[in-house]
């Protein structure tokens, strides 16, 4: 599951009429994702603007299915989520989750 607003646009501010411009070597992430995974998009945008964004820059053939529900899956790939891979250490997880900033702020 790829999540749009600041994964695949150049996401910095909500605009609920206009997604923002494809990121700069996202389509090439995409082909080379897919060759071994069946993506899914989510997204909290209206599904049907979403699709015509990926349509719009021919990114639509990567995707089996565009959602605004994040369905279980063995990778999300999101900029406004933490995923930790717990060692045994709750100090240690505190501060991961503590130090988490999405990376275009």
């Amino acid at each position: 599951m790829i999540d749009l607003d600041g994964v695949l646009d150049n996401y910095t501010k909500y605009d609920n009429n206009k997604i923002p411009e494809i990121k700069s070597g996202a389509k090439e992430f995409l082909e080379n994702l897919s060759q071994d995974y069946r993506l899914i998009l989510f997204t909290t945008r209206n599904t049907k603007q979403a699709t015509e964004w990926l349509i719009k820059n021919k990114i639509d053939i990567y995707f089996y299915d565009v959602t605004n529900v994040k369905i279980p899956a063995k990778i999300y790939i999101d900029d406004r989520a933490i995923a930790i891979n717990f060692k045994g250490n709750y100090e240690q997880t505190m501060e991961d989750i503590k130090n988490f900033n999405v990376y275009w702020k």
